[in-house]
């Protein structure tokens, strides 16, 4: 096979994984997501070291609340998936240090414009009318629903919802519980909205967002914290406020086995078309290296396709690594 210069990233990613295909391992966590999921209460509580793939696991359980279940099945793990599975509509969140406490997060939700994950895409708030769908037999004979516009002139549309000046947790009650009733006229039917919070540690002030949570779930809204921690009251000031809720949902993620890790080159391998391969026992140095943080194991597959870019090889031998 003669040379030729790959882009690292195509099989390597140091960002959060979000591809079912690119994510490895983890077979229980992947069944306890499952289980999480398909309790009809209940928060869902990531955490685990910095690095260990608490944000790449958030995503994938986004994937299965919303029925993606290509996860599942690559693990292996078909029997696990009931006859009624329990769909979502989901929001994810980022949080970030500006955040001063329950107050600004909740701000933060009611205010987020992002068209993929934000709470306002799915929500006919503050003046949104609701999107207008008629019939149509257009192309097949069937009978298809079709997208009109938001409250277009002419057609009849309906506000759901609306925000409420000063009092942001009711404002976020309207538009949570407008969701579920006002999509599902229009979409499949969904059970319920998944609200994802990542990286919740770093929020200043936790004080009262247990007891706050706890008042906002319901059978039609379930929340999800990602987070570093060592147990639940690292993450959650007043875990005690949501013990019950928890009882279910607790997901500590661990270190990789080495087992793993080496399976993450293997996939790379295969995103690279096959045009990179890694020496078994270069692969094995890496899985003991990086122990079991799949960000680190990650950076150097990187690191290692660079550097034999460089040497004018696609084969990662025992000489490229020690560049690395």
């Amino acid at each position: 096979m003669s040379f030729r210069v790959v882009n690292p990233e195509d099989g390597f990613t140091s960002d959060v994984i979000t591809d079912p295909h690119r994510f490895v391992g983890r077979a229980d966590l992947i069944q306890e997501s499952v289980d999480a999921l398909n309790s009809s209460l209940g928060l869902i509580a990531i955490y685990g070291k910095r690095g260990v793939g608490k944000s790449s696991l958030t995503r994938q359980i986004q994937a299965l609340a919303n029925g993606n279940y290509n996860l599942v099945h690559k693990a292996g793990l078909n029997h696990i998936l009931h006859k009624k599975l329990r769909k979502y509509y989901t929001v994810y969140y980022a949080c970030d240090s500006m955040i001063d406490d329950a107050h600004d997060l909740i701000s933060r939700l009611c205010n987020d414009t992002n068209e993929e994950d934000g709470l306002l895409r799915l929500v006919p708030d503050n003046g949104k009318q609701l999107t207008e769908f008629s019939r149509s037999t257009e192309s097949s004979g069937g009978l298809d629903l079709k997208v009109a516009s938001w409250g277009a002139k002419g057609q009849e549309a309906s506000k759901y919802t609306s925000a409420v000046p000063g009092d942001i947790v009711q404002t976020f009650r309207n538009f949570t519980s407008a969701v579920v009733e006002s999509n599902n006229r229009c979409f499949s039917k969904r059970d319920s909205v998944l609200i994802l919070l990542d990286e919740f540690d770093v929020i200043k002030n936790k004080q009262g967002l247990g007891s706050l949570i706890k008042s906002l779930s319901s059978d039609k809204v379930k929340f999800g914290i990602c987070g570093i921690g060592q147990d639940l009251s690292s993450l959650i000031a007043d875990h005690a406020s949501v013990g019950r809720l928890i009882e279910q949902g607790s997901i500590f993620v661990k270190p990789m086995s080495e087992n793993e890790t080496t399976e993450i080159f293997r996939v790379a391998e295969e995103f690279f078309g096959g045009q990179v391969k890694f020496d078994g026992d270069v692969v094995k140095q890496i899985a003991v290296l990086s122990e079991g943080y799949p960000y680190f194991a990650q950076l150097i597959g990187k690191s290692c396709v660079s550097n034999a870019n460089i040497k004018g090889t696609n084969y990662i031998d025992q000489a490229v690594l020690d560049l690395v």
